[in-house]
Order: C-alpha cells, then structure tokens, then sequence
C-alpha cells in the first residue's frame, strides 16, 4: 500500500499492511515564512518516512489574524507562544471583531504554505491535513484567556457574537483548505476538558460553533478531532462529524479501544509524547504493544497525542518507527495481527 492507501484503509476501518503512524512540531523562526515552511514540512515528513502530514502551521496563526501581536522566544526553549497585545480587553470589545477575507495577510500566508506543501507531495500519495482551531480556543487566546469569564459575568450575547464571527472566517478557511486539495482538518480543540469549563458552558459556547466549522470541512475524508489536554469531554465530542479522534492517550482517558466502541471512528494517537521527548524506550515500546494488541491494527493510526515539543532528538523521533516496525512484527510472527 501507498501511505494514501494505508491511511484510507485506516479511517475505513480496513486492515492496512502496516500500522500507519506520524508525529508533528512546531517550527519557530520558520512557520511565518510560508516558503520555509513548506519546505521544512516537506524535510520533516521524509526524514522520518510520516504516513500523512499534519500542517505544522503558526500556532498563534487564528489570533494574529484578528489582531493579536504574539511573542514567539520561548518556543525554542520548550515553551509556548504569548499573546502580547489583543483587541479584546473587556466585553464590550467581543462585538468589534469582524469577519476576515481569506486574502488577510496571515490567513494568506498559511494558505500559501498549504499550496506548497500539496504541491511537493503532489506524486507522493500523502494525504494532508490542514491544522484550524476551534472557535472557542481561539475567543479564550483573543481575549487573554477571560472569555469564560466575561460569559460568567453576563456577557455571553456578546462573546456569541463574536463566536459567529470567528467560525465563519474559519469555516472558509477550512472549506478553501479542501477545495485548494488538503484531505481534512486538523481541528484542534483546546477548551473541551473539564479542567476548563463545564460541559454544559461548551455545549452552548462551543459545540454548535464547532459544527459550524465542520459542516464547511464536510468534502474532507480525513477531518480529525484534536481533543487537547487532560480531561477531555469524550462525551461531547465523541458524535463530532469527524472521522478520526486525536487525544492524549494516557494522559487523559478514554483508552484506545473504549473511545472506538463508543464512537466508531478511526483513532490517532497511542503515543505519550514524553516519553519520547525524555528517551523512555521501553515506555513507548509497550504503548506500540498496547496499541496494536488492543487494535488488532484496525481503526488506529499510531501518533502521539499533541505536537512534540523543544527540544527535539532527532535519535528518539527516529526510534518511533523502528520500535513500531519491529513490534509489529514480532507480532505478526507469532500470529497475533
């Protein structure tokens, strides 16, 4: 199988000819240059022979669009992204925002890179997906993580409009990403946990603005779920109209073969990216155990459950596939897949 097949057998839930599996980072320094970009996401999914490739896009890409200024140094470092300064600073603010053009010049340049990116997998049979945030996720980065707080205090018409205008510039956003070739979206959700809010706040506040952005994804045969953090709301999620569902195995339940049974989608993940971060091998050799004897090898595509972080060893992100080679097949030779 080529890795478009593999993929597709994987979210069909067809037995595949190996277990497929890919990890991604971000790339400070260069993820503004759409150029640059490409080509180290192109370097980056053949060094490690990747079955698909997840746009490494500028973490901070949705807010910089609607005005955010963003500090990057501590990236390289291991750490994250910080808003420096944002248009939303009180409630009253949430109803200024306006929908964007796909020609603003940040939603542009992460277009751009896409293009470039299906452009130099165009023979290659990968499939693509393209990496968008939920409109809650972005609401709580806009507005200095305060949205539920100004919801908190009354201000939800407010922060709903506001909502409606981050999803439709996403929802176009994700729509173009098809049209222009990318397989799905990469939907990244980072409020759904219980350590944030309560499920019956992202019903309302993030729920039916996620299925927006979904609706318009609807022509992608690989749209994914990233369900960020630990204590996820595998409840609310679990129906999304996705194909495919990324959390942080082991850092957050569901396990792998509950979260098939109760919602019948493809898997990605297995994965604790810090073990591989800290070089613990026998750690993730039992998760590539786990995985594949809980699996079969069906429904799953082996990842980590979020992006790897800085600072990156190359040595351990090469181990991944070896450790996954070879367990699969001491498997298949005892004729246990």
């Amino acid at each position: 199988m080529n890795k478009y097949e593999r993929i597709r057998a994987a979210v069909a839930g067809e037995k595949p000819d190996k277990l497929p599996y890919a990890f991604w980072t971000h790339l400070p320094g260069i993820d503004l240059d759409p150029v640059k970009l490409a080509e180290t996401t192109y370097d980056f999914y053949k060094e490690y022979d990747l079955d698909f490739i997840k746009t490494m896009n500028n973490g901070m890409y949705g807010v910089e669009c609607f005005g955010c200024t963003v500090d990057y140094s501590e990236i390289e470092k291991g750490g994250v992204s910080k808003i420096v300064t944002t248009p939303v600073n009180g409630p009253d603010d949430w109803t200024k925002l306006e929908p964007l053009s796909l020609d603003n010049p940040v939603l542009a340049r992460e277009l751009k890179s896409l293009e470039l990116t299906l452009a130099k997998v165009k023979n290659e049979h990968t499939p693509v997906i393209f990496t968008v945030f939920s409109p809650l996720t972005l609401a709580d980065k806009i507005s200095g993580k305060k949205v539920l707080e100004h919801i908190a205090q009354g201000h939800g018409d407010k922060v709903k409009a506001a909502l409606s205008v981050i999803a439709d510039t996403t929802a176009r956003l994700s729509a173009r990403a098809i049209e222009m070739g990318a397989d799905g979206v990469f939907f990244a959700s980072q409020m759904s946990s219980y350590d944030k809010t309560t499920d019956a706040v992202y019903r309302e506040y993030g729920k039916p603005y996620d299925v927006q952005v979904l609706a318009a994804a609807k022509d992608g045969w690989f749209n994914t779920i990233h369900a960020h953090g630990t204590n996820i709301m595998f409840d609310v999620l679990r129906d999304y109209p996705v194909s495919t569902f990324n959390w942080h195995v082991g850092e957050s339940l569901p396990e792998l073969a509950e979260c098939f049974d109760l919602s019948g989608k493809c898997l990605m993940g297995g994965l604790e990216r810090m073990d591989i971060t800290n070089g613990r091998k026998n750690e993730l050799i039992h998760q590539i155990y786990t995985a594949l004897t809980s699996m079969g090898g069906r429904h799953h595509i082996l990842t980590p459950g979020c992006v790897m972080r800085y600072p990156l060893d190359t040595e351990m992100l090469a181990f991944v596939k070896k450790a996954k080679d070879d367990v699969e097949a001491a498997l298949r030779a005892q004729g246990k897949l």
